[in-house]
């Protein structure tokens, strides 16, 4: 009869507990690394942790090199048949000539940067000297009036649509519990959802804007009036995907539970808060990702055709400049544009993840 050292025995049993402690980590790192879009991390930190290297390669193959392969051949494509299609502003650019582009709207920037913080340096060096004179009167202080750059095109875009997104939520969550807790709420709605829900943002944009023009006066308030118009046209076309699908999910509700809330006596903001919100979180916040989504594509379109500041803005002004490096800068705006969308659905996701992960504690 063989003997089993203890000591050994002990020391496999620590080992595996580590390697077991290693891999729940990795399996809750693996949530973030979807919300970051990082999936090919978890596969990754498995196949160094000795878990069947040869499938978890598979997997990081499936999850990151199809999708790098598919990338370099877009951009082989791209740059092969680009210079074969020619327009009225010349032959189509290429990637490396979009990339040309991005270095030069970097380079404007930072000029324009230079230039704004040279006057301001003058406009402060002038009014210390009138003040030195005695002059105090004839101090005047003037914002910097110079050209948006591309930066600050992007973060106007990305305020504007958030400050929509946030009015299309505040009107559509309560609406959309109204919908799914009564039938009369639901019948009142229906219509005025099945109406509006697919017109174009093109249409309300001239009737945004006359409003906004009738009732806001001044321009210098806490809102400019492009701002205005560009938000609530953002809010008119994004609100319907979050209140039909907070409607759905608060009308999916166990109904148990809703008899459990009148055994329990609860009030109506209890049981909202307590019981109807946890329960249609996930359809809530499929509703704010696809709001969100459709509040950015809105805001392009709303842009360009009110010619408010903004990316939308940029890509018309371009177009219309028709110089040699405009499409090259239209195109680097689309991709523009297409990352900061992706970046704002998984920010969404990442905020979901995190409600749900908290609601189920």
């Amino acid at each position: 009869m063989t003997a089993i050292d203890p000591d050994s025995l002990s020391a496999a049993e620590a080992r595996e507990a580590r390697k077991a402690r290693l891999f729940t980590r990795i399996n809750k790192a693996d949530s973030w690394f979807k919300v970051l879009g990082l999936s090919f991390m978890t596969p990754l930190l498995k196949a160094a942790a000795g878990d069947n290297p040869k499938a978890q390669l598979k997997e990081v193959w499936l999850l990151l090199g199809v999708p790098v392969l598919a990338i370099c051949c877009f951009l082989a494509v791209w740059a092969n048949l680009a210079p074969k299609v020619q327009t009225s502003l010349g032959a189509v650019p290429g990637p490396a000539q979009v990339w040309e582009q991005v270095e030069n709207l970097h380079a404007d920037a930072q000029r324009e940067n230079q230039k704004e913080a040279d006057f301001y340096q003058r406009q402060e060096e002038r009014n210390a000297k009138l003040e030195a004179s005695g002059k105090s009167d004839k101090v005047k202080w003037r914002d910097y009036t110079g050209k948006p750059t591309y930066y600050d095109q992007i973060w106007t875009s990305i305020q504007t649509v958030f400050f929509g997104f946030l009015l299309a939520t505040v009107v559509a969550v309560p609406l959309g519990i109204l919908a799914g807790l009564s039938r009369v709420g639901d019948a009142a709605l229906n219509p005025i959802i099945q109406i509006f829900k697919p017109v174009s943002p093109l249409a309300w944009l001239p009737i945004v804007t006359m409003i906004v023009s009738a009732t806001y006066t001044t321009n210098d308030g806490l809102f400019t009036k492009s701002f205005l118009i560009s938000a609530i046209t953002v809010t008119l076309c994004s609100l319907w995907p979050t209140l039909i699908n907070t409607a759905l999910g608060v009308a999916s509700i166990d109904k148990d539970l809703i008899n459990v809330s009148k055994v329990l006596k609860m009030n109506t903001w209890t049981k909202i808060t307590k019981l109807v919100l946890p329960s249609a979180l996930p359809l809530i916040f499929t509703g704010l990702r696809l709001s969100l989504g459709v509040g950015w594509m809105v805001l392009i379109a709303a842009e360009m055709l009110a010619q408010n500041p903004g990316l939308g803005k940029f890509v018309w002004d371009e177009f219309q400049n028709g110089s040699s490096q405009s499409l090259a800068k239209i195109m680097f705006a689309v991709f523009t544009i297409g990352i900061i969308g992706f970046l704002l659905d998984r920010l969404m996701f990442a905020l979901q993840s995190l409600f749900t992960f908290s609601n189920n504690r």
